[in-house]
């Protein structure tokens, strides 16, 4: 046979898929052995360069021309290249999660919405609100954007105090409603991506508390659980002590024949954290909150949890005025009734309990504190906690309930700054201008300046607290003499919320009870009218807090100091590495103004305004040498610039926690 019929027989074994055909003229059969085809090829490769591997080529055929460096060298290439871009990936992705800025919490995305639960909203038509009123009004709070709830006390309770007399700690008043009902609003705002935070009030219990009636009879496990002493009945002073409502912190109690302490209401005595019983009992407590889902505590009157155990006179703040006229808390310095040796142990314990709870992903559980410190402000700043031992996430900030005392842009930012000049480096800062104890700010300061006040609490750094009907501008009530005298502890402040312009508010719109009386302005300031208003203070509020949660300069960019005089308080909002910046001008005085701000290099020449609170402002453009202002108006002027202010002012900006944005990819990386 000749070479070239060899060949021919070959290349037809190439092409047949049925391995049985084969040329019975000596073509390479797959009958042959392994060892005869493979000598075969190599025959054939010797005498003729020219062949090429094939399709369906056999194992040893395959292993010939893999070793072959043209076939080597790119799959060589291609396994390193492959493995270097991979390793590459894995690399990056680290640096990026290393580089990373910290997530903001869901606490720090939103505002603190807080709900007087009595006077939200009335489900059955009792006259009193509850926790299924407030379950149907969670669109409103989808409405306005807001993520956090904070309802106030709805724990079984006497009403002493409406609420902060708590008889049982783990179960509902019937005014409110059920557990059923608590389960059902918990599952509901969970479900609509809301978080509930409650009111805990670890100080005291009412005086119909079951520890209390054991403890009064001397039972041996709860003898210790609050504070006792000996007295007589017609001498009830073991000390000067006086209670925050005034007159003697001291009750005799003729079960006992001794004194308990109470530093609110006679009937809300103080617990003994001294006794590790009642420590625990406190502990249960808040696990039995947060196994059901809670995602946080408000805590309440902190720095009365622990007193001095020697019972000492407290000092008075006038040495001349005679004992027996000692009957205010303000006539005595605190040194042995607040903020106690071991407070801040007491406060760690329920953060552990709480971190305990926080691990599953998105649901970190949320602590804020009350304590009114006024001018201790360094007492206030010691609830964050050490950079190695945490406590609350912040502790309220108070200082801008004294708004009212000042129209001025320079005591706005003296206010302002108490909080951020002394906060410790890298927390983060609250606002709060109202809540169930003090004024409505609409009252204090008037309807001219709620915008502006709104405007303030939502483009300043930091979490804002609103109290319920703050949000379009809501006013105290009128308590008459006759209602203050049976219940002194009535605040007008408390009114029911104001939905619409219907039957009581709409508040209640089964029967016509309300437990406190609606104001009389409820036509005219409610939710259902402001919606239909694009210029409303609804409408403002609602846009403030939908921009702030979108914008990184506001929501986590740096703060700085601007400009302040007897009219206006300005400051900027920046992000490292981002173009966008806002301005800030905010006209608290009694009269317009025109801010100069042309010695602000880092500012364009031309701002234009994104939104004014008087709005016939928006869009206009400005001269930063001329910025006018009228009497009670905010302007939040949205500006492009490359420069940053911050380098250059280290002294008049803050940051909790910085970061940079890279434009090229989109990310945000710490720097």
């Amino acid at each position: 046979m000749s070479l070239k019929e060899d060949s021919e027989n070959m290349e037809l074994a190439e092409c047949t898929k049925n391995p049985g055909f084969q040329d019975s003229d000596g073509g390479v059969s797959v009958e042959q052995p392994a060892e005869q085809r493979l000598s075969t090829v190599v025959r054939l490769d010797s005498e003729y360069k020219q062949l090429e591997p094939f399709a369906g080529m056999p194992k040893e055929v395959l292993l010939l021309y893999s070793s072959q460096a043209r076939y080597r060298i790119p799959r060589e290439v291609l396994f390193w290249l492959t493995l270097s871009c991979a390793l590459a990936l894995v690399a990056v992705t680290a640096t990026v999660i290393a580089l990373s800025p910290r997530c903001l919490q869901w606490w720090q995305v939103s505002p603190v919405y807080q709900v007087y639960p009595r006077s939200f909203k009335d489900s059955d038509g009792d006259g009193v609100g509850d926790l299924k009123g407030i379950q149907e009004q969670i669109h409103h709070f989808q409405y306005l954007n807001i993520k956090s709830v904070w309802i106030s006390p709805f724990y079984r309770s006497p009403m002493k105090d409406f609420g902060y007399d708590v008889e049982d700690f783990r179960d509902i008043d019937p005014r409110f409603g059920t557990m059923k009902d608590f389960d059902e609003l918990l599952a509901k705002m969970h479900s609509n991506g809301l978080k509930l935070i409650m009111d805990f009030i670890p100080n005291h219990t009412s005086d119909r508390h079951r520890w209390f009636n054991l403890s009064r009879t001397r039972d041996p496990h709860y003898e210790d659980y609050y504070v006792w002493t000996d007295c007589n009945a017609t001498s009830q002073r073991p000390n000067n002590w006086v209670s925050v409502f005034g007159n003697s912190s001291w009750t005799y109690d003729e079960v006992r024949e001794q004194c308990y302490l109470h530093q609110f209401l006679k009937e809300q005595p103080d617990l003994n954290f001294r006794n590790l019983h009642v420590r625990k009992e406190i502990i249960d407590i808040l696990v039995f909150w947060l196994k059901k889902g809670v995602d946080g505590f408000r805590m309440d009157a902190v720095k009365h949890i622990l007193e001095a155990s020697h019972l000492r006179d407290e000092p008075q703040v006038d040495p001349d005025k005679p004992p027996e006229l000692i009957i205010n808390e303000w006539d005595l310095h605190h040194d042995y009734t607040t903020t106690q040796l071991g407070l801040h142990d007491l406060l760690r314990e329920w953060r552990a309990e709480m971190n305990v709870y926080s691990r599953e992903p998105g649901r970190y559980r949320f602590m804020v504190t009350e304590s009114y410190d006024y001018n201790e402000v360094g007492k206030t700043m010691m609830y964050y906690g050490t950079p190695l031992v945490k406590e609350s996430d912040f502790p309220f900030n108070f200082y801008l309930l004294d708004l009212p005392q000042n129209s001025s842009g320079s005591w706005v930012q003296h206010l302002v700054n108490i909080w951020m000049n002394n906060m410790p480096q890298g927390q983060w800062p609250n606002w709060v201008v109202g809540n169930h104890d003090k004024p409505r700010i609409a009252t204090s300061v008037g309807q001219g300046y709620v915008r502006v006040i709104n405007m303030l609490l939502l483009t300043l750094p930091g979490t804002p607290t609103t109290y319920y009907g703050e949000e379009i501008g809501m006013e105290n009530i009128n308590i008459t003499d006759s209602q203050a005298n049976v219940n002194p502890v009535l605040d007008p402040q408390r009114a029911p919320m104001q939905w619409s312009g219907d039957v009581n508010a709409g508040f209640n719109n089964k029967t016509n009870i309300t437990w406190l009386p609606v104001h009389p302005d409820y036509k005219s300031i409610n939710v259902e009218v402001q919606k239909r208003d694009e210029r409303s203070v609804l409408a403002q509020y609602r846009f403030l807090n939908t921009l702030r949660q979108a914008e990184l300069a506001l929501s986590r960019g740096w703060f700085c100091y601007i400009h302040a005089d007897e009219n206006v308080f300005s400051f900027l909002r920046e992000f490292d590495g981002l173009r966008k910046a806002f301005l800030v001008v905010l006209n608290f005085g009694k009269e317009a103004a025109i801010t100069d701000l042309s010695s602000v290099s880092e500012l364009p020449e031309k701002l234009e305004v994104l939104m004014s609170t008087m709005q016939a402002s928006d869009g206009r453009v400005f001269h930063k040498s001329g910025i006018v202002t009228e009497e009670g108006e905010g302007l939040l002027i949205q500006y492009s610039t490359h420069t940053r202010f911050n380098p250059s002012h280290p002294g008049a900006c803050y940051i909790s926690e910085k970061a940079c944005y890279l434009e090229v990819v989109d990310i945000l990386y710490t720097c």
